[in-house]
């Protein structure tokens, strides 16, 4: 179990990197701070995480509740509208106001309080730390956002990237299993802080936030050479 708990610590160390590094590139080198500051709050929940494994902190710790929150608040909105919304930059030059920049965080604050109100209330050794309605929301919107990604993913195809094309498939398909299983499966022989699919997970989310950085950055390159052009 320890090396188990040390390759936990690992994959939370390289989400923490990817969400931080490539949060900062959105923000510094795109303008795109929907998808910058999503990063950053991902990096932020990887950073508690991290303190809530390696202290091996209780379930009423401080840390575990905003643990649930931060993970309901890209989990709901997070990583599909704001994902979604941020990408659509490169995808149809949409560019948000502040007000909108402003609202869709609003708005999964809000969600990602009530789910977190929810799931203490409502868990359940089924499906984990969130109810049964909770759960089955969270996985729709993943669906939905998938649809997006290859929608994507085939663009980036279209414009001669079919590097990244492949990439952003592998890393949505391996988001959407993880998004599929989250609440209602437990890896046998796990242990009860479920550390080898949290392992899993982080692993997951940091290979989906750089593997959507770099392929935003070349179709974003791809649009400036047109423009140009």
């Amino acid at each position: 179990m320890e090396i188990i708990g040390a390759l936990f610590a690992l994959a939370d160390l390289l989400m923490i990197f990817a969400g931080f590094t490539y949060g900062w590139k959105f923000i510094r080198n795109h303008q795109n701070y929907l998808l910058g500051l999503e990063w950053i709050i991902v990096a932020t929940s990887g950073v508690n995480f991290l303190v809530y494994g390696l202290l091996r902190l209780s379930q009423d710790s401080p840390s575990f509740h905003v643990a649930i929150f931060f993970d309901a608040f890209s989990r709901s909105v997070g990583i599909t509208l704001i994902l979604v919304l941020g990408l659509m930059a490169v995808t149809h030059g949409y560019k948000p106001s502040r007000a909108v920049d402003i609202g869709v965080f609003a708005l999964a604050g809000v969600v990602g309080l009530g789910l977190t109100f929810y799931a203490l209330r409502t868990a359940s050794p089924t499906t984990h730390h969130i109810g049964l309605a909770g759960a089955v929301f969270l996985v729709a919107v993943n669906v939905l956002t998938t649809v997006f990604l290859i929608y994507f993913a085939t663009r980036l195809w279209r414009i001669g990237e079919p590097k990244h094309a492949v990439l952003v498939a592998i890393a949505t398909a391996m988001g959407a299993v993880i998004a599929a299983t989250y609440d209602f499966y437990s890896v046998p022989g796990d242990d009860a802080n479920r550390t080898i699919f949290y392992t899993a997970a982080l692993t997951t989310w940091a290979v989906q936030l750089t593997a959507y950085y770099y392929a935003y950055r070349a179709m974003d390159n791809h649009r400036r050479a047109v423009v140009m052009n």
